[in-house]
């Protein structure tokens, strides 16, 4: 097993922990490093890792939410690994890229775990995202830039998105509050 392999083991252990609700969806993520091929590249077509920002604003009271190109939907940012083992700094540079934002920051260890499947698109296989999502702290200004990779993007306050039928940003949206009120 590969350095990057036992750390991120280890965190998802943690984050097991934290939510034991969740040990199906650990345990499919632990099912994926289990596995022989590379997890880190999107090569990997069966399924591969991706990194996850659930970036607030400096009060904590918004997310920015980008209107997904490829998608049509309203998500978090991120984006695949490309070969980077350490998640939370995939997380942050995609967060960098998606929104031109240029002082951000991680806090903690994983945030939240969502595997989803992606359609095929373009000669591409339809193939699962095991999503590694961290909280992404917007410190400086707000101003973002829109990139090739959404149609838009917005903050949005974060209470109402406990309350939306996308399963995958209410639960982040009732983390990040109760988090904030605990």
């Amino acid at each position: 097993m590969s350095v990057a392999h036992a750390v991120l083991r280890e965190q998802l252990a943690t984050y097991g922990r934290r939510w034991p609700a969740e040990t199906g969806v650990v345990g499919q993520f632990l099912a994926l490093l289990d596995e022989p091929a590379d997890p880190f590249v999107r090569e990997r077509l069966e399924g591969h890792l991706t990194g996850g920002a659930w970036l607030v604003s400096a009060d904590g009271r918004r997310t920015l939410l980008t209107h997904h190109r490829k998608l049509g939907r309203w998500l978090q940012l991120g984006g695949h690994a490309d070969g980077d083992s350490d998640m939370a700094r995939v997380a942050l540079k995609e967060a960098e890229e998606e929104s031109g934002l240029s002082d951000l920051s991680v806090e903690g260890d994983i945030f939240d775990l969502d595997r989803h499947w992606i359609p095929e698109r373009k000669g591409v296989p339809g193939h699962w995202h095991y999503d590694v999502r961290y909280v992404v702290r917007a410190n400086g200004s707000e101003d973002y830039v829109v990139s090739e990779e959404s149609l838009d993007l917005a903050w949005r306050e974060i209470g109402p998105i406990a309350d939306e039928p996308d399963e995958s940003l209410s639960r982040m949206a009732r983390k990040w509050l109760a988090r904030s009120t605990a």
